[in-house]
């Protein structure tokens, strides 16, 4: 009986996503917990960890990016790229507020997100990659921080 529920839940995963979480999120409410489909669940779970700490890499590397514009190309600076630094700092600070726990992977993944972000600044600009440093010029409170834009070169 048990390989059937766990045949039929998965493949109601696989076939209509939404009604699988509304019935396993019914099942758990219920005390169903012998009908959960628990494979799919812990993958799940698992995704949206992993989906997390991408959405904190991937803001970072593009609020890192448009701060080394605004520096580098004060020439140039715009709406857009103030736009763009405040957005990506909001969306990081209310992931923070939602997630406190995501600081300590905002601290790991600086140096990368940052490497990544001198590559992309250097390819939109036109600027070799040798003109951004190699270690961030903005520290990590700077960078989250909304009152802080960088001094032009």
């Amino acid at each position: 009986m048990q390989t059937r529920l766990n045949s039929t839940h998965s493949h109601l995963y696989d076939r209509d996503y939404y009604l699988w979480l509304q019935t396993t999120l019914e099942q758990i409410k219920t005390g169903k917990l012998e009908q959960v489909d628990w494979v799919n669940l812990i993958a799940e779970i698992g995704d949206m960890s992993r989906r997390e700490r991408q959405a904190i890499f991937s803001n970072l590397k593009i609020l890192l990016m448009h701060l080394l514009k605004y520096q580098y190309q004060p020439e140039k600076r715009s709406n857009t790229w103030l736009f763009t630094i405040l957005e990506h700092r909001q969306r990081i600070l209310e992931d923070l507020e939602i997630s406190p726990s995501l600081g300590n992977y905002l601290v790991e993944c600086y140096p990368k997100s940052y490497q990544n972000a001198r590559k992309l600044a250097s390819v939109e600009t036109g600027l070799s990659l040798s003109h951004f440093p190699e270690l961030s010029p903005f520290t990590l409170e700077e960078t989250l921080n909304p009152e802080y834009l960088p001094a032009g070169d």
